[in-house]
């Protein structure tokens, strides 16, 4: 009930013509949300995922608000962990290059035009790369020792298929989570319903808990190769523009579609696909635990809207 008041504020502040005056829509531990951040994010998320525009104003402006409160949340928890919310220019200019590549952009300058169409600064960019950089940090820090990754079984899977000619899937993922195994199917219809309606993209953004729904989902070209054996299963079967059933992971509901297939060179790079194969896994499993840790630290939190 909370949030569907606060989005109701939020629509009455962005509708008003006396909108310009900041209202508190959250209080986080004494870090407010306003009328205008959510506004502003907002303006990020479509800026970053265009079909958003597809959506109507009162479920967008829901994303946005959820968008916020993460990033305010994980914002918190980081300036309890690290002295400055700060990255080396280097790291900045490599993760900004790979959001405007993303977007088809060829250069930072192109991406400062782009944004200023959605009246928003590279500086706006920065603030939400170091929030998402230093997360992803203290999550390693804190889960790292936890990741399990089986090399050799990845490797001798690798070498078993090196001489054979494989596939590349480009794919893009939507995980949801659970409380029960009684509502998985439930959840997934309700998934499958919403990407009937309004695209997968829209529905990533919407349900997923990976980060990569800020962007549709999108996780880029995979060789099968670098998948375990379950997703590799699911995905197999499928025709492009297809999605998978709810495939189980250890924290999480996983639902792959399928938007592009092309076979891969025969002679791989074995060194190459390990390394791939293994960050994949890896990201996989952090991601996981990310989640677990928001929700964790979110429990603990005095909120307020």
């Amino acid at each position: 009930m909370k949030i569907y008041l606060s989005i109701l504020l939020v629509c009455f502040a962005l509708n008003n013509a006396e909108s310009i005056e900041s209202k508190i829509i959250h209080n986080i531990e004494n870090e407010v949300i306003t009328n205008i951040d959510i506004k502003n994010e907002f303006k990020y998320l479509i800026a970053l995922n265009n079909s958003l525009k597809e959506l109507d104003k009162e479920k967008l402006l829901n994303i946005s608000n959820q968008s916020i409160i993460r990033e305010k949340i994980k914002k918190i928890e980081i300036l309890k962990n690290f002295k400055e919310m700060v990255l080396n220019e280097d790291y900045y200019e490599l993760l900004l290059k790979n959001i405007y590549t993303r977007l088809n952009l060829k250069s930072i300058n192109e991406f400062d035009i782009y944004l200023k169409d959605y009246d928003l600064k590279i500086e706006d960019i920065k603030t939400k790369i170091t929030i998402d950089a230093l997360w992803n940090e203290l999550i390693v820090q804190k889960y790292n020792s936890k990741i399990v990754i089986n090399e050799t079984k990845i490797k001798k899977e690798i070498l078993k298929n090196s001489k054979i000619q494989s596939k590349e899937y480009q794919l893009a993922e939507i995980i949801f989570e659970v409380t029960s195994k009684e509502e998985i199917e439930k959840k997934y219809n309700q998934i499958v319903k919403s990407i009937n309606d309004i695209g997968f993209e829209n529905s990533a953004a919407t349900y997923s808990f990976s980060e990569s729904g800020k962007i549709g989902g999108d996780i880029g070209w995979i060789n099968e190769n670098s998948l375990n054996n379950n997703i590799k299963k699911n995905i197999s079967t499928l025709q492009i523009g297809e999605i998978t059933k709810p495939i189980i992971l250890s924290n999480g509901i996983l639902v792959l579609k399928l938007i592009n297939i092309k076979n891969s060179e025969a002679n791989i790079d074995i060194e190459n696909e390990l390394k791939k194969a293994i960050n994949y896994e890896r990201n996989r499993q952090l991601n996981q635990y990310s989640k677990i840790y928001y929700n964790k630290i979110k429990k603990n939190l005095d909120f307020n809207g």
